[in-house]
């Protein structure tokens, strides 16, 4: 199959007349390639049009004027005192700073992703250092071959301790990573049977764990023959991924990972996720191909596409903090991972091997009262390093709005809810400020909590 068999299903965006480039487009481009963005990005990319925002987050080159010149070497630091201090609350609170300042916010949305899909707790791991290294695994090989992320991945001393690898030895195999192997990581259920598990588990005997260090002991390897998925040999590991990385299935299961990350609920049918799959399968897996095409697709721009996915925890509460510029004082990430927690996405401890469920469940009594209370928190200024009531006519003055209530929730609507309409925008306004015209500081807090607060704010 050619490349431009693809234009079926994904044909690239064009701005026509009804489907122009607009401020909603690029902040939606924003919201599923990264956290929101902030006025001045969102400006500058509606002038130069998709083509250049789309190349500026596909190369990590969403510099705003937030971001630090030396941001690798700041995150680098402290990422090190965090595994220095062996405290994992500090490990999220860097994740969180790499979330908010990064040039790169589609690195850290697709290691996210990862994190997910190769879903791994440091409540058993317990070992900071490891984690830290897993997660750094995650961003370096986010948008290479799959295949080489997977080995990487499967070999890695966190991945074999979380699934209890150190364990699997000849005449006594464990099938945990084998299972998860095939389950969850590449063929998905109905794509193998339990013999292959068994199999795969044999196949996998003798890696383990030394000094933190993966170590493959080959007195502890099961050498004889052993058949996978119909493919008989005397199969090592390297073997194992190498087999299920042919098949089929890998394909289109990343295929549809990549499409849950950037294209709203059920909207891709099957058909288009073969089509990509296709396309992957004559790359030799490349997740960077896959995101580009999708992102650039006129699939991905549609309005159906558009504001109708509930955002998780880690897009809402970064999101916001991006979009509101809240720079000096800053907030406090490891008081931002605590929030990511309580609406349920509590990073470096997915609730088991198949990660967060993601999607409508994000959202449920709990999770909902978390949000409310985050908005809030934000919008009156608690949530920065530097106590006192946040003063958002600062901001309102920044970007043009001066002391109108209604201009600056104008303002609010195209960044916190991506481009959503004047009436809207209104009826929101009146509910909390009736006529009231003045942007006082007790009213721009109250604007940015109802805003921040209200369901369409949860979606992106």
């Amino acid at each position: 199959m050619r490349d431009d068999s693809l234009a079926t299903a994904w044909a690239p965006y064009e701005p026509t007349g009804s489907a122009p480039w607009t401020l909603a487009r690029v902040a939606h481009l924003h919201r599923r390639a990264g956290f929101a963005a902030a006025w001045h990005v969102l400006q500058r990319d509606l002038r130069d049009g998709p083509d250049a925002a789309i190349a500026r987050i596909l190369g990590g080159e969403v510099i705003a004027e937030t971001t630090p010149r030396d941001f690798e070497s700041l995150a680098r630091t402290i990422g090190d005192a965090a595994v220095g201090s062996d405290n994992p609350a500090r490990l999220k609170a860097w994740w969180v700073y790499r979330m908010l300042a990064t040039p790169d916010p589609l690195g850290e949305r697709l290691t996210l992703m990862w994190h997910n899909h190769f879903a791994t707790s440091n409540r058993k791991v317990q070992n900071p250092a490891l984690m830290y290294a897993q997660n750094e695994l995650f961003r370096r090989r986010a948008r290479g071959s799959f295949s080489d992320l997977l080995l990487s991945v499967v070999k890695h001393p966190a991945m074999l301790l979380w699934l209890d690898a150190e364990s699997n030895r000849k005449g006594h195999p464990n099938e945990n990573l084998a299972r998860e192997l095939m389950e969850l990581f590449t063929l998905g259920v109905g794509h193998y049977t339990e013999d292959d598990v068994k199999e795969a588990a044999r196949a996998l005997t003798g890696w383990t764990v030394k000094n933190r260090e993966f170590r493959e002991a080959a007195a502890y390897h099961d050498d004889a023959e052993k058949t996978i998925l119909g493919q008989r040999g005397s199969w090592r590991g390297d073997d194992l991924v190498a087999i299920l990385m042919d098949e089929p299935a890998t394909a289109m299961r990343l295929a549809r990972r990549v499409c849950e990350l950037l294209m709203g609920e059920g909207l891709i049918e099957d058909h288009a996720i073969a089509e990509l799959a296709d396309g992957l399968r004559q790359r030799k897996l490349d997740v960077g191909w896959a995101v580009e095409k999708v992102l650039r697709s006129a699939a991905f721009f549609a309005d159906r596409n558009i504001g109708n996915r509930v955002q998780a925890p880690a897009e809402y509460i970064v999101g916001a903090v991006r979009a509101l510029e809240i720079v000096e004082p800053p907030p406090s990430t490891m008081g931002l991972a605590e929030w990511m927690g309580a609406m349920g996405q509590d990073l470096f401890e997915p609730p088991n091997v198949f990660g967060w469920a993601g999607g409508r469940s994000w959202i449920n009594s709990r999770s909902l009262i978390a949000r409310g209370n985050f908005a809030q928190r934000l919008a009156d200024g608690s949530l920065q390093s530097a106590a006192g009531r946040a003063d958002w006519r600062v901001l309102a003055e920044r970007r043009g709005c001066g002391n109108d209530a209604h201009d600056f929730g104008r303002f609010l609507g195209q960044t916190v809810w991506a481009g959503q309409s004047d009436e809207e925008v209104t009826r929101v306004k009146q509910t909390v400020l009736g006529e009231d015209t003045t942007l006082s500081p007790d009213n721009a807090r109250r604007l940015v909590a109802a805003m921040l607060g209200s369901p369409r704010a949860q979606l992106g």
